[in-house]
């Protein structure tokens, strides 16, 4: 080796030294910035390409041995801009309402396909941040109450926040005016995945929000087993009432009331990012769990469940500690289903409509990058395990939500296509 060579190498190599102690230093001073450009790096693009795929299903893989449960859908709406929610306001007919990703709530004329902007707020929508969730008081006809879900940038932090609206007028959204009453609570996120960010209420009157372990992978931080956060939970707030301090109320039953080390407005802990539920006929919370290398599961949870993020993912565990695993508080999900099957579950509701009747009893749900949807029996015993699912076919959609109309007729949304869809039987010239 030449002294020549010898140098240009010495002087590489102090420089790649010096740029990695920048690099370094930078990631130390900017540790924020560092993580979102980590999680952006390495977040999936939505396959848009899919827009001009005709919307049939196939059943193939795993769903060719399966039963199958033929349906169609659909088309009642175009041109929503990333739909994340669809809502049915009460003592509306005719009417659903909309969430955009990008910060816009808007009501939809199912009959005709119209629809048109009822309140926008400024969100950041980076990842799977944004709008996220919306929920109607109970008595939305009488008092014009809502609360929507979204993350807004605070400073430099990103901040999940639940917030009350009025609406002027209950009866037709499409000349209501809307207005914010209050911000009800505020999360800070970690990273822009993983959010959670569902908003619904329960049989019992309150207010159900589930929140994500925040991300990045892996639960870094722990949030899942950690009860001190609301990372990782599902919460049960009270919005009628007021706690000292707080612009919501406690309900005195929530599991963790007074238990030192514990969040009182956590219903349930161990989520990873609990992407849409809904209460079945029985008053069961159905929670779609995603997870991240191997499983998505199906869980029906009650008041005080530990589901098991991040020592499990569903069934199986991500411990070298065994006797973790093995622990009798984690609850188990009722279903789950591997990479064959798809890589992101997308929560549904039990059918309960009259239009496709071998249909009616079942949970929906569907994948929202397989664009897979099935249907199972839920159990009545939570312990028991569905084995096998019912195929509804793999589509060309990614389905980002689905909702349920007051007659208990379902719809889907289709994140890229940005179009809503109405679950149909199959007509019988299709059919032959």
């Amino acid at each position: 080796m030449t002294p020549r060579l010898k140098a240009t190498l010495r002087r590489t190599g102090l420089w790649l030294l010096g740029a990695l102690i920048a690099l370094g230093l930078w990631v130390w001073l900017n540790q924020d910035a560092a993580r979102r450009a980590l999680v952006t790096a390495f977040a999936k693009p939505y396959e848009q390409e899919q827009a001009g795929a005709v919307l049939a299903p196939r059943f193939e893989g795993a769903d060719a041995q399966r039963k199958q449960l033929r349906i169609s859908l659909q088309t009642v709406a175009t041109g929503i801009e990333q739909p994340t929610d669809i809502q049915f306001p009460p003592g509306i007919d005719d009417c659903a309402v909309v969430l955009e990703k990008t910060g816009t709530v808007r009501w939809l004329r199912l009959s005709k396909g119209l629809h048109g902007k009822l309140l926008h707020v400024d969100v950041v929508s980076d990842v799977e941040e944004g709008l996220l969730g919306l929920a109607f008081h109970p008595d939305f006809a009488a008092n014009g109450r809502l609360f929507i879900g979204y993350v807004v940038r605070v400073g430099s932090k990103d901040v999940s926040r639940i917030a009350e609206w009025h609406i002027s007028n209950t009866s037709d959204l499409a000349h209501a005016k809307a207005r914010q009453v209050t911000v009800l609570l505020e999360l800070e996120q970690p990273y822009q995945n993983h959010n959670g960010g569902q908003l619904a209420f329960g049989p019992d009157g309150y207010l159900y929000a589930g929140f994500g372990d925040g991300g990045f992978r892996d639960d870094p931080h722990g949030h899942g087993q950690n009860p001190a956060t609301w990372l990782g939970s599902m919460l049960r707030i009270d919005v009628n009432t007021r706690a000292a301090g707080k612009a919501y109320g406690i309900p005195h039953d929530n599991p963790f009331v007074g238990k030192p080390g514990h969040r009182p407005e956590a219903w349930a802990t161990g989520l990873r990012n609990p992407w849409r539920y809904s209460f079945d006929t029985l008053g069961r919370l159905v929670i779609a769990d995603v997870g991240q290398d191997a499983w998505e599961e199906v869980d029906i949870a009650q008041a005080g469940d530990n589901l098991g993020w991040n020592i499990k993912e569903a069934f199986s565990c991500r411990i070298d500690d065994r006797t973790q695993c093995d622990r009798a508080d984690l609850v188990a999900p009722v279903f789950a289903y591997g990479r064959e099957d798809g890589a992101s579950i997308t929560g549904g509701f039990v059918y309960t409509g009259e239009r496709i009747a071998a249909l009616r009893g079942l949970y929906v749900f569907g994948d929202f990058v397989s664009g897979r949807l099935f249907a199972i029996a839920l159990p009545k015993d939570r312990t028991e395990r569905v084995q096998t699912p019912i195929a509804l076919g793999k589509w060309p959609i990614m389905p980002s939500a689905f909702g349920r109309d007051h007659r208990g007729e379902l719809y889907v949304a289709s994140l890229p296509r940005g179009e809503i869809y109405r679950l149909d039987p199959v007509s019988k010239s299709a059919a032959k």
